[in-house]
């Protein structure tokens, strides 16, 4: 059993290297990048609140229009640099907030299947969700960064500072070793389980909660010293995840 969840972790894990890249779609040399036949979508990498005010940032195509959308239809945008550097300002708001990214170059326009959610106007979690994949934490999370569920298999990830680090991961009994990309970054696939689990990892113990009913709409609440999401991907199909709250200072 322990050979086998290795080897689906390590194709996970190659999997999500790829996706979860943030190496800015730029040229290294002359002057602007070529134009592309289509567009890219976003890759959204930093939130920051300063007052009143988010600040979203990433990379996107060259001088493309960087378009961050919401469920209420408010549409937050600006342009990439030459350099296909973007930066968002819009206002904090008052409870949780989930945006849909997409980048449009002309008249093509190219939806993110990632979801931006900001908790509690930018003081909670800030996390790139993916569809059927690793959630990307962007704010300080602990060594397991997230739990993604979609009740058939149940993801864990986080992101380790110590580059070459191998990352235990006890679940169910199994105990798994999974080695992190090159951005310190790493998943690995958990036995099912719809009930509560306690799930050790650098040291810690994190117990999840479980399964969150099911719901088209996006669900928030605080459970097991974390926060519990119900959200649908973009073919409607719903997803748990969970984000366990950084250790107390």
């Amino acid at each position: 059993m322990k050979r086998a969840m290795l080897l689906m972790a390590a194709a996970v894990l190659a999997g999500g290297a790829t996706a979860c890249s943030q190496t800015p779609p730029e040229q290294t040399g002359g002057d602007a990048p070529a134009p592309r036949e289509w567009a890219r979508p976003p890759v959204v990498q930093r939130v920051e609140r300063a007052g009143s005010t988010l600040t979203v940032s990433g990379v996107a195509d060259a001088e493309a229009r960087v378009v961050l959308r919401g469920d209420d239809g408010d549409a937050y945008a600006a342009a990439a640099d030459p350099r296909g550097r973007f930066e968002i300002r819009l206002p904090a708001p008052e409870g949780h907030l989930l945006l849909r990214p997409e980048t449009q170059v002309g008249q093509d326009t190219a939806p993110s299947p990632d979801r931006l959610l900001i908790l509690e106007a930018g003081r909670g979690p800030i996390v790139v969700l993916r569809p059927g994949g690793p959630t990307r934490r962007l704010d300080a999370a602990p060594a397991l960064g997230a739990i993604d569920s979609d009740g058939r298999m149940r993801l864990a990830s986080g992101r380790t500072p110590a580059e070459g680090e191998v990352v235990e991961v006890q679940s169910g009994g199994e105990t798994v070793q999974v080695a992190p990309d090159a951005e310190g970054r790493w998943s690995v696939i958990l036995p099912a389980r719809e009930g509560p689990d306690l799930i050790r990892v650098g040291g810690r113990e994190f117990p999840w909660p479980g399964e969150a009913a099911g719901s088209s709409a996006l669900m928030v609440e605080r459970m097991e010293s974390g926060w519990r999401i119900r959200w649908s991907g973009p073919g409607g199909a719903g997803q748990t995840t969970w984000l366990p709250d950084p250790a107390a200072p």
